[in-house]
């Protein structure tokens, strides 16, 4: 058994490295008495009044056996600067240490008992995060009485805010709120990105001036006259305004083999059951890997044999616009590698593509790119402007073929956790080990005001960390819960100082296989919805903190496929249909 450790950042002078005469408790609400977490990010944690070791209130941390409630500070220090740490631990397996530095632990304590040690700061570091957690399955633990000993940065600077909340949106502002600094304080200043994009005195602000169902990330700077505090976490808020392409609230998705049977057979459109909100049609590949060319080849019937006609196909289509639901081609798959390495690909692309579409009179366009399609080349680090010709030219084409066809038009990607999530840990440009690690980002950000669904496959995927800093690992609710998390909340893009902004949670799905024999993964209907649970209303979540919170508004599920649940007697369908039907 061994620590986890997270992060602090702190600083003293004495030889190089100084040892302040008097030192001072830096910490913000050390001993809780405020009666809540302020100043602190936990996971499963809670204050309580009892045990406590002095004062009226205490941390409790609710371990289980997949999280082991960490609660963690973040402060200003001063580089190259000697400091130490406290705390009083009650329970087993407690633990306490500083992120990328040393920790210590207890074994057992059946009373309060003080952890301490001692750090120093490196030349350059500002800021330092000290954490406590317990083990997995054990008892909850306690903590009191925290101390972090030594000189605060920038003497006399503001301490960072608290994480800004979305207070209300309009057509074309975003409003928000966040918990104060301490210290002294002039003013806050609102960042997207890089630039202050407002400058004012109260803990509240109105960004206005924004485009319509619009997607902003904004973080906050306390600052007086010595100096300005470090920025808080971002958060991301979503403009109104978003035109309405008929697609049912909370719907369901599925891939139908209409090029192939795959052993589970084919299924005719016309017998594609109505509970059906999307049907993405696989798959159109190109002639060659590097042509951009797509082609749409219907089943032949030496491979299925109750294959419809063209025109029964097209029919059947209709009826099933008629009835609201929305008929999508998919291009990619499994053996479908697109790489649109030049300008004449990528128009290749948009004209084969919009020639699909037209022939059978779609409603758009599903992106399914997996193995080899995405990479990014050495030193393409900045997701928000990409530089790889495979990344430039596919978010070309997507947003010329968005532009031919309207705001009506659908649009959805069905990467793999790989070229998404992983992207928290490596991403490929940036040395990330395999060039196509968090490669979908670009795409996904440059589209996300275009972009109707993101249903990531949660299947077919080795272990993902997720923002918690654990390994989840696929197959049961908590990996969906993660996972899903990841693209509401955003996260920092590894090794690159960016972050990627979470998307609204009208666009976000999650992906499964149908049945046991479509993909490794399977998750049990149950288990889905524990998942959802948690993600749409908050509940049953096992002990993860949602960083990106409840989402409502979430779209749906998606499966590969609509024939291998119609080979398993419809059982993704009749197990999911009805719960997300009776979604409010």
């Amino acid at each position: 058994m061994r620590a986890r450790w997270l992060a602090v950042v702190v600083g003293v002078l004495l030889a190089g490295i100084t040892v302040p005469a008097q030192a001072a408790n830096i910490l913000s609400n050390p001993g809780f008495e405020t009666g809540s977490l302020s100043g602190w990010s936990c996971s499963g944690g809670s204050v309580v009044s009892s045990p406590t070791r002095t004062g009226g209130f205490a941390l409790n941390g609710a371990v289980t056996s997949s999280d082991y409630a960490q609660c963690s500070q973040t402060v200003s220090v001063q580089p190259n600067t000697a400091y130490t740490l406290s705390g009083w631990v009650r329970g087993s397996y407690v633990y306490l240490g500083v992120t990328g530095g040393s920790s210590t632990w207890t074994p057992s304590a059946a009373s309060f008992t003080q952890l301490s040690l001692s750090f120093t700061t490196g030349a350059s570091q500002t800021s330092a995060q000290i954490y406590v957690h317990g083990w997995y399955g054990q008892p909850a633990y306690q903590a009191d009485d925290f101390s972090l000993d030594g000189p605060g940065g920038t003497p006399g600077a503001p301490t960072a805010p608290g994480t800004p909340t979305v207070t209300s949106a309009t057509n074309s502002a975003i409003s928000l709120s966040w918990p104060a600094a301490t210290g002294t304080v002039t003013g806050y200043r609102v960042y997207e990105g890089t630039s202050v994009v407002q400058t004012v005195t109260g803990t509240t602000a109105t960004i206005s001036g924004l485009q319509a169902c619009s997607s902003h990330s904004y973080s906050v700077a306390a600052y007086n006259s010595v100096g300005e505090s470090p920025r808080s976490a971002a958060t991301t808020g979503t403009t109104g305004g978003c035109t309405s392409t008929g697609l049912a609230k909370h719907a369901l998705i599925g891939y139908l083999h209409a090029s192939f049977a795959n052993g589970s057979g084919y299924v005719r459109m016309a017998d594609v059951p109505d509970q059906w909100d999307i049907i993405d049609l696989a798959f159109g590949e190109p002639t060659s890997v590097t042509s951009g060319d797509i082609r749409f080849n219907r089943c032949p019937a030496s491979e299925c044999p109750n294959v419809e006609s063209d025109a029964e196909f097209v029919s059947a289509i209709r009826a099933k616009q008629a009835a609201g639901k929305k008929v999508l081609i998919s291009i990619g798959g499994a053996n479908g590698q697109v790489q649109l390495t030049t300008t004449a690909a990528r128009d290749a692309f948009v004209s084969s593509v919009s020639a699909i579409i037209d022939r059978y009179g779609l409603d758009g366009l599903d992106i399914d790119f997996e193995g080899h399609s995405l990479y990014l080349n050495a030193g393409d680090t900045d997701f928000r402007n990409p530089t790889t010709p495979v990344i430039v030219n596919l978010i070309s084409a997507l947003k010329t073929l968005k532009a031919k066809y309207g705001s009506g038009f659908v649009l959805t990607m069905a990467p793999e956790t790989f070229f998404v999530q992983v992207g928290y840990q490596f991403y490929g440009g940036a040395g990330g080990g395999d060039n196509r690690t968090g490669s979908y980002l670009p795409v996904i950000n440059a589209l996300r005001d275009s972009l109707t669904v993101l249903h990531v496959q949660d299947y077919n995927s080795g272990p993902v960390m997720g923002l918690d800093n654990q390994y989840h690992t696929m197959g049961g609710a908590d990996f969906h819960i993660a996972m899903t998390d990841m693209v509401k909340a955003g996260f920092p893009v590894a090794n690159t100082g960016q972050t990627f902004p979470g998307l609204r949670d009208d666009q976000i799905g999650i992906g499964l296989p149908a049945a046991v024999s479509a993909g490794n993964g399977y998750t049990a209907p149950a288990a889905v919805h524990q998942a959802l649970d948690c993600l749409v209303k908050g509940q049953t979540c096992g002990g993860y903190s949602l960083r990106g919170g409840a989402s409502p508004g979430f779209r749906g599920l998606m499966t590969w496929s609509i024939n291998w649940d119609h080979y398993y007697n419809w059982e993704f369908q009749n197990n999911h249909a009805p719960y997300l039907d009776a979604l409010p």
